[in-house]
């Protein structure tokens, strides 16, 4: 009879201390699921081992309508991955990464391996970013970002694999704004993917998913919103335009590794405004139509880059929104 290599040994002693998987090291984890994702589909799972983390997809949870190439899969597990490698930095462990480490295996994302290490000047404050980072679909005030913010950010962009463009030449923001007003507002809005967003938005709660807390009642003057189900934040417009400073995210090749540094520097530039006061608002939709995908890489990054992601960016109301649920960390961190 063959044996079963995954059967325990019943005269084998359990784990060794050494080889337990440390408890920060799960703490960080657990946290880095508080990353941003399309629709809080949350579609990632995480494998602990006493010296690595591994990142693997989970692709029943990907949108077949909304994201039918994974492109936003992807992009939502880049940022759980760098959400991941700050908190273990600020849990005094370093981090070597491979990135799609198996090619036969196209759900294995990435490879974390850890080892202690000091943490860096900022790692505790950028790890703090991570419980009050939230998208923020507000409109926002009327108050230009500053250049020398602008450059942190760009540089926080670019550390992580991807470039941040702002779009602040006229021709190009109105060729941004037009494609954002076209994409939310064009009639042939496929069946399927307007029945996901009613599946994934609008629910007051669960732990998965928008629920309406975090959701306009009237998003109609927030330049470039998804039409998503109605929500239970009131914002009058009283014509005031919105506010945000709108940025592009571009790679250099387009794939499910571009994708994954996309996320990366979506989660750096969310965490780095968040330090900073300031909302984001990651906005995907533009980017699962490919003619509108052709006319941003053409007309506002000039055919240098692939565009990934665009960006609100910008100063919210005051009042603070309440923090989106997240699944049970059973159902997604394992030990390995």
């Amino acid at each position: 009879m063959t044996e079963d290599p995954n059967a325990e040994d019943p005269n084998a002693e359990g784990p060794k201390a050494e080889d337990a998987v440390h408890p920060a090291v799960r703490a960080a984890v657990e946290a880095a699921c508080r990353a941003p994702s399309v629709h809080n589909t949350q579609p990632w799972s995480w494998w602990l081992g006493p010296h690595r983390v591994d990142l693997y997809a989970d692709r029943r949870r990907r949108l077949g309508a909304t994201d039918p190439d994974g492109r936003d899969l992807h992009v939502s597990c880049g940022a759980a991955l760098h959400h991941a490698r700050v908190a273990l930095a600020a849990a005094g462990f370093g981090t070597a990464v491979t990135r799609l480490p198996d090619p036969a295996d196209p759900d294995h994302l990435a490879v974390l391996e850890t080892r202690a290490a000091v943490p860096g000047e900022d790692a505790a404050e950028t790890a703090a970013a991570i419980a009050h980072r939230t998208t923020d679909r507000r409109r926002y005030r009327d108050r230009p970002v500053p250049d020398v913010l602008l450059r942190r950010l760009r540089d926080a962009a670019a550390a992580a694999g991807a470039t941040l463009h702002p779009v602040t030449e006229p021709h190009s923001r109105a060729v941004l704004l037009g494609a954002l007003t076209a994409v939310a507002r064009r009639p042939d809005h496929p069946l399927g993917k307007g029945i996901e967003t009613a599946l994934w938005t609008g629910w007051s709660d669960g732990a998965e998913g928008i629920p309406a807390a975090s959701l306009l009642h009237d998003p109609a003057a927030t330049t470039g919103a998804r039409r998503l189900a109605e929500g239970t934040i009131e914002q009058p417009w009283s014509g005031e335009p919105d506010g945000a400073l709108f940025a592009v995210l571009g790679t250099a090749s387009d794939g499910p590794r571009s994708w994954l540094d996309a996320g990366e520097a979506l989660s750096a530039v969310a965490l780095l405004a968040t330090r900073l006061g300031m909302a984001s608002c990651p906005l995907s939709e533009p980017l699962e139509v490919p003619a509108t995908r052709a006319v941003l890489r053409e007309e506002v990054l000039a055919g240098a880059l692939h565009p990934q992601l665009v960006l609100r960016l910008g100063w919210a109301p005051d009042d603070p929104l309440p923090p989106t649920p997240r699944r049970p960390p059973g159902e997604v961190v394992r030990p390995a």
